[in-house]
């Protein structure tokens, strides 16, 4: 059947259903109050629970995308929302439906991401009777969520919705959830009857800036600067800042470093880009901005950054500016709106011998860039065997084209990738967060490349993520999603056996972390697509190519299995620096 016939007779159907006494489902209800939100694609796993709101989608046009495990589903609405800067929706049946895709909802809660999780639940006539996959779903979702509630009217499931919806963009981003039970969403009600917020008229802007008085201080205290630093985290990109935070940095000519989503905000020619030299510039800056990213474990909590330093954060969460570290001025509100508002209040004061101090400030930081650089290639360009992981992350690098999102999904094997791969543009470097959750990889390509469908796709997993959710590149595979993944194996779950073999020796510390050697190509071969083993580092990147040329010729998923030195690790592994 074509999309236009398909379109058509949705429409006949919603057609009909208004024609029979002008009666909507709690379902029909749902779909209208998701596509009011912007919402066109839905991530679930079928249950019996919620089938009518599958059958509202229809009408409404909402693409339905049903995966094999409702973890991935929750993770690729989490990536959908990153992607598209949309409200991100997953939906899955009671009990095992709703506690599968708990990780996923708790991973966008920590990487404070957009997402609504709507689960199903038994009849309001069953209630506390021990029906079938009954559990206190909104109990458990509530530490994870901005929101959680049931549902206890028909009428009320659209205005519901946007209650919700509402919550997820409420200060710093994150996830909310609905119970719906059955009898609620497959009874009719009369649709003037229907509780229908009109869309674009139940929201206040986000776009704040705060206390005007605390804009001047800031632009105050950067024209005053000397030797200024900036790092922005993933609230910039959620925002959607990315271009006015960019712009703030080349009007007030300060260097820019970037985590988790802010990755590739700025084009690796700029001279104010900069990614080896962050502890080097927090050492020795005078004025020290954090804009979007929390004082976590990933900042040492706030103590590696310099006390001599003038302190500045920028959060959308009240609760988040001044946590865990004490700061000379904190400003609550919208990343992009505060940073524009301080370059118009900066704008003309700053005069030529600050400027040429500014210059000479990034002058000294591009040479220490590149002195650790060039302590970095011997790794990079190495041809031991087993394959060295840095000249996996180094092959990846010089593989990625100007509109390749990369994915990567693992601990050890992330951190080592993000010493050498360089996103080249905004929105193309995605990671598990702050959660640290390993099996995001999949559901976070599937989303990428349904959102992005003329951009190619690459996730490096570890092998030990690789086996959690690789089943579901079936999935991306059956709605028109390939992508490649490559495989960085060592057969074991290596950050945690580095620690292990820190603390308790070598005899003990393979206990619990140990994998099989899986030849991991095969399972591209299993779906259809292409694989290939790699074990020399001079093949990693023909066989790259390979699996790019296969996915363009065959529109199937490509696995590269490369095997890796078991005994190299990351800097921060080797540090413990996660547990600090």
């Amino acid at each position: 059947m074509s999309e236009a016939r398909t379109s058509n007779t949705a429409h006949d159907t919603l057609a009909r259903k208004d024609k029979s006494g002008g009666m909507i489902s709690g379902g029909g209800l749902v779909a209208k109050a998701l596509k009011a939100e912007g919402v066109d694609t839905v991530f679930t796993l079928c249950g019996g629970h919620i089938i009518d709101i599958y059958d509202g989608c229809i009408d409404e046009g909402i693409r339905i995308v049903d995966v094999r495990h409702e973890q991935t589903a929750a993770h690729a609405a989490d990536g959908y929302a990153r992607q598209t800067g949309k409200l991100g929706c997953v939906v899955t049946t009671a009990g095992p439906g709703c506690t599968n895709a708990v990780t996923g909802v708790a991973t966008a809660f920590r990487s404070e991401s957009p997402i609504l999780h709507i689960g199903g639940q038994s009849s309001l006539t069953q209630h506390k009777q021990g029906s079938l996959q009954d559990l206190p779903h909104v109990d458990i979702m509530t530490p994870i969520t901005k929101f959680a509630s049931g549902v206890f009217s028909t009428a009320r499931v659209a205005d519901m919705i946007s209650m919700a919806a509402r919550e997820c963009f409420n200060g710093a981003y994150g996830p909310s959830y609905l119970e719906i039970p059955r009898d609620i969403l497959d009874a009719e009600v009369p649709i003037e009857s229907a509780v229908l917020p009109e869309p674009g008229h139940y929201r206040s802007s986000t776009k704040t800036i705060g206390d005007p008085a605390d804009i001047e201080k800031l632009a105050d205290i950067l024209v005053e600067a000397e030797r200024p630093a900036v790092l922005f985290g993933q609230q910039v990109m959620s925002s959607g800042s990315i271009e006015a935070c960019a712009a703030f940095a080349r009007a007030l000519d300060i260097p820019v470093y970037a985590n988790g989503g802010a990755r590739g905000m700025m084009r690796l020619d700029d001279p104010h880009h900069f990614d080896r030299t962050r502890s080097d510039a927090f050492k020795n800056a005078d004025v020290i901005l954090i804009v979007g990213t929390p004082f976590d474990f990933r900042m040492g909590y706030g103590k590696r950054i310099s006390k001599k330093a003038t302190l500045v954060q920028i959060d959308q969460s009240y609760a988040t500016v001044g946590k865990n570290r004490d700061i000379s001025l904190g400003i609550s509100g919208d990343p992009g709106a505060i940073l524009t508002a301080v370059v118009q209040a900066a704008s003309g004061r700053m005069d030529r011998g600050a400027s040429q101090k500014r210059q000479a400030w990034m002058k000294e930081l591009r040479e220490i860039e590149a002195a650790k650089l060039e302590k970095l290639m011997p790794m990079f360009l190495s041809n031991s065997n087993p394959i060295h992981p840095y000249r996996l992350a180094y092959e990846i690098n010089e593989f990625l084209n100007d509109d390749t999102i990369y994915i990567g999904d693992g601990g050890d094997i992330v951190t080592i990738s993000a010493q050498a791969v360089r996103p080249r543009n905004p929105s193309q470097w995605m990671d598990p967060g702050a959660l640290g959750s390993l099996g995001v990889g999949t559901g976070f390509a599937m989303a990428a490349k349904l959102a992005h469908p003329e951009k190619e796709v690459m996730c490096l997993y570890g092998d030990g993520s690789f086996g959690m959710t690789a089943f579901d590149m079936e999935t991306a595979q059956r709605f028109g999603a390939p992508y490649l993944a490559v495989v960085g194996n060592n057969s074991a779950m290596n950050q945690i056996r580095y620690g292990q073999i820190a603390k308790y020796g070598v005899n003990r510390g393979g206990i619990g972390n140990k994998l099989g050697d899986v030849p991991f190509s095969r399972f591209g071969q299993m779906i259809g697509g292409y694989g290939e083993e790699v074990h020399e580092a001079g093949e990693i990147q023909p066989a790259l190519q390979r699996a790019r040329e296969a996915i363009a010729a065959t529109g199937k998923c490509a696995v590269i299995n490369v095997w890796i030195d078991p005994n190299e690790y990351a800097p921060g592994t080797k540090a413990q620096t996660m547990y600090k």
